[in-house]
């Protein structure tokens, strides 16, 4: 028999027995199961966020409706409601209008957002985030310059948008703003302010479009990269996949260099030993 067979058939897997290869072994063990895991959350929030993209998807292909079939005082924008292009006829009013701070541009410039009243025709109120301006300065303390809305009755288009609070968007509702400076789109907030029957949510305006630069219209809403999810949860279960396998070759690779040098060791003795007459 080879001498590397023969010391394979003694045992030479007992140093999977020692303490450095048992703590291997766990981590490995331990390591399996996590990886899975998070390969499982991270097919879990492709699905999220591919459903989401579905909603974004159907909502912008949905034909316009006058917004009150969609909304009314007091109501939450429901996600399936979520970017629906809605219509209303009225009037701007401009004297309480406010602008939203840090709010950013396509290029990340910091500006505001304008949120200007529309007094439907029935009396009720719609807020209208007119779109996006830049900051007149490093001063945030006075009123920047607006530029007007139309005047008159006009029909305006819109995806209508919940609420904003702090829990869904991170933004804290700071308090001692400047004068018609606000942090949050929130119509309930409004509504106490302006003493009206504000509409549930608000609309980004998509028409009719500035005659100048500014406000500066907010663009589609952008679709979450689900892919890069999926790609992910792959990514985990191959390297799942891969511990128990890279455990296999170092332990065979291990085995068999403790195999050669005992048989390397062994062949030395028989050398060192005097001949025999």
């Amino acid at each position: 028999m080879h001498p590397t067979t023969e010391l394979y058939g003694r045992g030479v897997y007992r140093f999977l027995m020692s303490r450095q290869w048992v703590i291997l072994t766990l981590i490995a063990l331990l390591l399996i199961p996590t990886m899975i895991r998070l390969g499982i959350w991270q097919m879990h929030r492709y699905e999220e966020r591919t459903a989401r993209n579905q909603l974004v998807t159907d909502a912008l292909a949905a034909e316009p409706v006058p917004v009150e079939q969609l909304t009314a005082p007091g109501h939450t924008v429901t996600s399936a409601e979520r970017y629906r292009t809605v219509t209303a006829k009225g009037r701007f009013d401009t004297e309480d209008e406010v602008v939203v701070r840090r709010r950013t541009n396509s290029d990340d410039e910091v500006g505001y957002h304008v949120l200007t009243p529309f007094v439907l025709d029935d009396g009720k109120v719609l807020l209208v985030n007119r779109g996006w301006i830049p900051s007149d300065g490093p001063s945030q303390t006075t009123f920047p310059k607006v530029p007007a809305p139309p005047s008159g009755e006009v029909t305006v288009k819109g995806r209508l948008m919940p609420s904003e609070t702090t829990a869904a968007s991170g933004i804290k509702n700071l308090k001692g703003l400047p004068d018609r400076q606000i942090m949050l789109i929130n119509s309930e907030q409004q509504a106490r302010r302006l003493d009206a029957r504000v509409l549930g949510g608000y609309i980004a305006q998509t028409a009719p479009e500035p005659n100048g630069d500014t406000p500066e219209l907010l663009g589609d809403p952008g679709k979450e990269d689900a892919a890069l999810n999926y790609a992910y949860a792959v990514q985990w279960w191959l390297f799942s996949a891969a511990v128990p396998v890279g455990w296999v070759i170092l332990a065979r690779r291990e085995a068999r260099d403790r195999a050669q040098a005992a048989a390397a060791a062994t062949a030395q003795d028989r050398e060192s030993q005097p001949a025999t007459a």
